[in-house]
């Protein structure tokens, strides 16, 4: 990992580099590292968006096995690029829900693609 994109307290890893279990896991962490590469938030903003969404998480009942690690890291994404203005809480669920219509439609282990169709 780079000075840019240190580990971060929590963070599923194997000595300096973070682990993954699925795919969507690295694409969430790589958005992360590119949206803060282009200037969109620092990393302690970073890191203060994804403590709070894990300490909501936890308050709510989260048991913290690390199983919903990058469930979190989406999460608090989300709401910062929200909060930013880089998208909208609506834009966000709208794609959100585009995502599951065509992941329902495709079969496993097939590439997922998103299609007009998924945004009605």
């Amino acid at each position: 990992m780079s000075a840019t994109s240190p580990l971060l307290p929590g963070m599923p890893a194997d000595g300096a580099e973070p682990v993954f279990r699925e795919p969507w896991e690295a694409h969430a962490f790589a958005l992360a590292v590119s949206l803060h590469q282009r200037g969109l938030f620092t990393w302690p903003e970073w890191a203060d968006a994804l403590a709070l969404q894990i300490g909501a998480a936890q308050a709510a009942g989260d048991a913290d096995a690390g199983d919903t690690y990058y469930r979190h890291w989406l999460a608090a994404l989300e709401t910062l690029v929200a909060r930013k203005g880089a998208s909208s809480d609506d834009e966000l669920t709208r794609y959100r829900q585009a995502w599951d219509r065509a992941a329902d439609r495709t079969p496993h282990g097939q590439a997922i693609e998103l299609r007009e169709q998924d945004f009605r």
